[in-house]
């Protein structure tokens, strides 16, 4: 079952549990989901990874919003952003922790046979594209350069 399938089917529940922020935010992935497939220049299909791209970037939206109401006192106001959050959520994948991050980005230095900053575009196109929807793209930079950096300065592969 697709994610767009998946929504769909949540949607009914929701709806049957009254469960009111859960059909609020749902209702809301599918119309940007549904946005997403007739978008000029779509094939009419969502892949799953597109989806899971836009629910990365809906769950962000929410957090920034979120900060955003703490940081002016309506705390109410956030703690409704943060439930929807919650549940879309629950529809990506598990994030990896940074031990992980670092693991992968060793091993793509490594495959790439990248030795400083000068390499760091090869480098991110490759973790961005491996783990993809699993880390933040700013946590990946981050560790990418801080290898890097090792690399230049030390002369060697981290190990």
């Amino acid at each position: 079952m697709t994610l767009f399938d998946q929504i769909s089917k949540d949607i009914v529940a929701a709806m049957k549990a009254k469960d009111k922020v859960a059909l609020e935010a749902l209702r809301n992935i599918k119309k940007v989901f549904l946005e997403a497939k007739t978008a000029p220049g779509s094939d009419g299909e969502l892949t799953d990874d597109a989806a899971l791209k836009i629910l990365q970037k809906l769950a962000k939206q929410g957090r920034d919003v979120a900060t955003l109401y703490t940081s002016q006192n309506r705390q109410d106001l956030a703690d409704a952003e943060l439930a929807q959050v919650t549940v879309i959520e629950k529809y990506l994948p598990q994030p990896m922790s940074e031990a992980e991050i670092e693991a992968a980005v060793r091993d793509i230095i490594a495959q790439t046979g990248a030795q400083s900053v000068k390499d760091m575009g090869k480098v991110m196109g490759a973790a961005n594209k491996q783990m993809a929807g699993k880390a933040d793209g700013k946590t990946i930079s981050e560790i990418v350069r801080r290898l890097l950096n090792e690399c230049h300065t030390d002369g060697l592969m981290p190990a």
